[in-house]
């Protein structure tokens, strides 16, 4: 039995709920009716948000964990570069729902499945971002830190990660922004995320909830995005001061 399947054997028959004495925007399907939603903001759209963010969270913190590791690893160590990015690169080359249906037989109906597959599509874009921001430091510059008498380690820890930092987070926004998307199919396998009532927006008549959900996760995505800009800033600042030409 495939995850569409059992989704299509648990879903309800789409309808609109009855939410007693409806206003004549809920009563007209509107294409967006206020007051609807903020009367399910704490009951649907609230505890969807927070199940997206801490999916989405779990996934990027573990694939950055991973991906950060074996950026070091292949830093050091060359011939561990292709090993890596070749398997990160042909997990990220799988669809998501393919990948998630490939993953059910083994982990079942569950976050787990969900989180796998996540992390599977973090890896790539973090891993060669970071492989990119290491590699791209100036030789002189380590050239310097070694005539200081730095120890490689500390080259690594003072001059190569703060100089790779733009690098790394511009990775960790692209793979941020696109695990949020991604999270909303994840819907199909468990209902829980900003994804879940997206779907039951789309098999109803009614279109707020699809249209509430859907700018919610748009807002999600700008606002972590700004939220790693400005960690960027603070962490980098030389990076955005102008260079002269």
């Amino acid at each position: 039995m495939t995850a569409f399947t059992i989704v299509a054997a648990t879903a309800p028959d789409p309808v609109i709920p009855d939410f007693g004495q409806a206003s004549d925007c809920v009563s007209d399907n509107g294409f967006f009716c206020v007051d609807w939603f903020t009367a399910n903001w704490s009951s649907v759209f609230w505890p969807a948000l927070l199940e997206h963010v801490r999916l989405t969270v779990i996934a990027v913190g573990i694939g950055f964990v991973l991906a950060f590791a074996a950026a070091l690893l292949a830093h050091f160590k060359g011939r561990l570069e292709a090993p890596f990015g070749g398997l990160a690169a042909f997990l990220y080359t799988i669809p998501p729902l393919a990948l998630f249906e490939l993953l059910v037989p083994g982990t079942g109906v569950s976050i787990l499945t969900v989180e796998i597959a996540l992390v599977a599509y973090t890896l790539m874009v973090l891993f060669k971002s970071t492989l990119a921001g290491l590699r791209e430091v100036p030789a002189d510059v380590r050239r310097v830190g070694e005539g200081m008498g730095l120890t490689r380690m500390q080259i690594l820890l003072r001059i190569e990660l703060p100089l790779a930092v733009p690098s790394i987070l511009a990775g960790l926004r692209v793979t941020t922004v696109t695990t949020i998307s991604t999270v909303e199919i994840a819907a199909f396998i468990i209902d829980q995320g900003l994804g879940s009532p997206i779907l039951q927006g789309l098999q109803s008549p009614f279109t707020t909830q699809f249209v509430a959900a859907g700018a919610l996760a748009v807002a999600l995505a700008l606002a972590a995005d700004g939220l790693i800009v400005a960690v960027g800033r603070l962490l980098s600042p030389w990076a955005a001061i102008p260079r002269e030409n």
